[in-house]
Parts: C-alpha cells; structure tokens; sequence
C-alpha cells in the first residue's frame, strides 16, 4: 500500500504519534468531553452492537463505546497508537491494519459490523489514491442494514463534493449529512462535514 499522510508525518517526526497519545491523555485527565463521536454511534445502533472503530487511534472513540455495552474491533495503522489503546482503553479488540486492504476475515473476525465510525479526520490522512479502496473495505464489512459515519474538517485537501464522488462510486450513500457530532445541519458554508452512509448502489 501507498504510505498514507499519516505514515509520512510520523516519518518526519517520530515523536509525533506519542505526543498525540499524551495530548489526548492530558485532555481527558482535565475533564475535557472527548465523547461526541461515540454518544453519536451509541444512538445509531441497538444494545451490544457490533461495531469498527476504523482508523481507531488511541482508542476514545471504541473505548467508550465498548463501555456502553457494545462489542467494539478498532483498528489502526499506528502500532503506538494501538499499544495506547490497549493500556487505556481494555476490553475491545485492538488491531494493527491498514484500512486500504482491510480485511478482518482473514484475521478470524467472520461477522459484520452494525456501524462503522471513521472519525478524528482519519479520511483525510488517506493517501488519496486509496479514498476509494477504503471505503469499498468499510462497505463490505458492514452487516445487512449497517451504517458507516465519518466526520472530517475541510481545508484538508479533500473537498466535501470530492468525498460525495467517492461514497458515491464504491456503492454508498448518504443518509444524513451534518456539520457537527452533535447533530447541527449541514449547509453550503459548513467548515466540516460529518456523514451518515448506507449502501446503495454501486457507481450510481
């Protein structure tokens, strides 16, 4: 696979992926609200879910979720970033993967997910050649009636209009556009974009 931006940050700045660890950790040690994107998730779906934290990081999102009841897979590409999820979030299961050649199955994850979360501007770190490829991987480890959400800011290379091309040509489409994690509409002049998506279609 294509490094993505990710990798080539971190090969410049070695130190970056455990300043990220340790930032997140300081902000929950001061009672910052770290919870938006799971509180969305957890809304989505019934109890004991199944649900992919895809591009997991450190582990806030499917940590939280894991402690809501729901059985929780997140992945990552960052091996520190795992290790930290693992050390502060315990009970999901933790991967190394890259979310370009996804595939849990042959791990021995058989079933689907009921949701898919993308968050912490993970779509945006992609290498652009692998946009599509991944989110094709997220559609097929969705369950029948499943859902990905994403949420990404613009002015990262990636135009909104862009993204909709691509949810559009892997077979997704969208359900619900916002332009927060707490549920405030989209509009033409929202600074970021948070998507609902459910298979559709492929290429229409």
């Amino acid at each position: 696979m294509s490094p993505n931006r990710w990798i080539e940050l971190t090969e410049k700045n070695p130190g970056h992926s455990a300043w990220y660890i340790e930032r997140f950790r300081s902000m929950a040690a001061e009672g910052a609200d770290l919870d938006g994107e799971a509180r969305l998730v957890d809304a989505m779906v019934g109890r004991g879910a199944r649900v992919l934290d895809a591009g997991c990081g450190p582990g806030r999102v499917g940590g939280h979720l894991h402690r809501a009841g729901h059985q929780v897979v997140g992945v990552d590409l960052d091996p520190q970033l795992i290790t930290a999820a693992e050390q502060d979030h315990p009970g999901p299961t933790w991967l190394v993967a890259d979310l370009a050649g996804l595939d849990l199955p042959a791990t021995g994850i058989d079933e689907g997910f009921d949701a898919i979360v993308c968050a912490g501007n993970v779509m945006t770190f992609l290498d652009p050649a692998t946009r599509r490829p991944v989110l094709a991987r997220l559609r097929a480890h969705l369950r029948d009636g499943g859902r990905i959400v994403t949420g990404f800011g613009s002015g990262r290379d990636y135009p909104f209009e862009e993204f909709l091309d691509d949810v559009a040509a892997v077979g997704l489409s969208p359900d619900l556009l916002l332009s927060t994690w707490d549920l405030r509409p989209f509009r033409s002049d929202s600074d970021f974009l948070v998507a609902v998506l459910s298979p559709g279609i492929a290429g229409t």
